[in-house]
């Protein structure tokens, strides 16, 4: 148990203290996530709306609020209007005068004339920003996973151990850790190796069939960390990437660290079961999303003590119309957000966004609906995801016939019909309109 000099643990278990209040978290929010495929056309993957009012992003940005640590960067690149508006729109409530702040750090070829060439690069290129800001450690987090974690948990674990580097870990089924930077552990939690991703990942020598998996959470020392940083730039043959170089340069060489995510993640209450979920794929998100209409699902979004923060549009309560037999407004087993009108059509285990409108005789089934969807009358859907601004037409038919929508629509392995405006003949994101996402 890390020693608690200057701790101030509040009486849920956060932890405050100097070191979050010295620490600048960089959120690495430039990529698209290709395999989330069409939904991120037109947005970069961190601005993909989840949980049916929130955006991938706001779990990390969160995490970082609740924690105490309030001096944020997020690095753009890919299609980053929305991220940029969303961030401008929901995250500008800190005050500055307490140096606390969300400030969007887009690729400006600040160093030379490259755009952000690899997550190590993204944080290079704002070395600048950085020292002006005197951090004693940086906290380095991905912008594109959904998890509930008191990072200054993680921030008292690397003070303790007197780390240069500390990466967050948990353990995954050795068939999935191939997506994963993998690590090898000493007894002390001293990081003895580190591969990016391997085709046979190393396993756990008490678990033979799991490995213990980096979350793409990491804390620095701040003079380390701009060490290394300048260190990297300097090698033309690497990629600049921390899961590819910096870290495999590091384990060697210096004091790096494993951090336990159970011991600052924060599931629901009593279930002992650490809470990450990576929604890169389409099945992935679907499932994520879909788990939430769970009587008793595994991410808590109730917790008043570790809220969800996020842009709170102003719309009007959901409606529910028409009781007649066979045409009666009603969702059951199902997340219904603000502004949604359910007019005499049925709605089952379903997670639905703002401002949809589900007209009479329409049937909605296992499917994640994002927002400003109008699905017309009549129309039937299932283990879906129809992505913003479509309109279904009437009596129009989904998720039942796998080989008849894929001559329209994206079926992914798992049998999720993916929907895009685009795919029904809309021109949304023409150039010539002004609407996007």
């Amino acid at each position: 148990m890390p020693h608690r000099q200057n701790e101030g643990i509040s009486g849920h278990g956060r932890f405050v203290s100097q070191l979050t209040r010295n620490t600048v978290a960089i959120v690495l929010a430039g990529g698209r996530g290709s395999r989330l495929m069409q939904l991120t056309d037109w947005r970069a993957k961190p601005a993909v709306p989840f949980g049916g009012k929130f955006r991938i992003i706001d779990f990390a940005l969160s995490n970082c609020i609740n924690s105490g640590v309030r001096r944020i960067g997020v690095a753009t690149q890919y299609k980053a209007q929305s991220l940029i508006r969303h961030i401008q729109r929901g995250w500008g409530f800190l005050d500055g005068r307490f140096k606390e702040a969300v400030d969007i750090l887009p690729a400006q070829q600040q160093m030379g004339d490259s755009w952000y060439k690899g997550t190590a690069d993204a944080i290079f290129q704002n070395l600048g920003l950085l020292r002006r800001n005197a951090p004693k450690h940086v906290l380095v987090l991905a912008g594109d996973h959904i998890y509930k974690m008191d990072y200054g948990r993680m921030l008292a674990d690397h003070a303790h151990h007197h780390a240069d580097l500390t990466v967050a870990c948990m353990e995954v089924p050795v068939k999935e850790a191939s997506a994963f930077g993998v690590m090898a552990v000493d007894a002390h939690q001293h990081i003895t190796a580190f591969v990016e991703k391997p085709l046979h990942p190393p396993t756990l020598i008490d678990h033979p069939d799991r490995s213990l998996a980096s979350m793409g959470v990491y804390v620095f020392s701040a003079e380390f960390l701009y060490e290394q940083l300048v260190r990297d730039a300097a090698d033309p043959s690497s990629s600049h990437d921390f899961g590819k170089d910096i870290i495999p340069y590091c384990v060697p060489r210096h004091r790096v660290m494993a951090h336990d995510f159970s011991g600052s993640c924060l599931g629901r209450s009593g279930s002992g079961i650490p809470y990450w979920r990576d929604v890169g794929t389409i099945d992935a998100y679907w499932e994520a999303n879909l788990e939430l209409t769970k009587v008793v699902p595994d991410l808590d979004m109730y917790d008043e003590d570790w809220p969800i923060w996020t842009h709170q549009e102003q719309l009007p309560p959901a409606k529910f119309v028409f009781d007649d037999d066979g045409r009666r407004g009603m969702a059951i087993d199902s997340l219904v957000s603000g502004g949604n009108i359910i007019s005499g059509a049925t709605v089952h285990r379903s997670l639905l966004f703002s401002r949809v409108h589900v007209h009479s005789y329409a049937q909605v089934e296992d499917s994640v609906i994002l927002p400003k969807v109008d699905i017309g009358r009549g129309a039937r859907i299932k283990r879906a995801v129809i992505d913003k601004n479509c309109r279904i037409p009437e009596g129009m038919v989904i998720g039942f016939d796998p080989d008849e929508d894929r001559k329209h629509f994206h079926v992914s392995p798992g049998g999720i019909t993916l929907v895009t405006p685009e795919m029904l003949g809309s021109r949304l994101h023409s150039p010539l309109l002004t609407k996007n996402d």
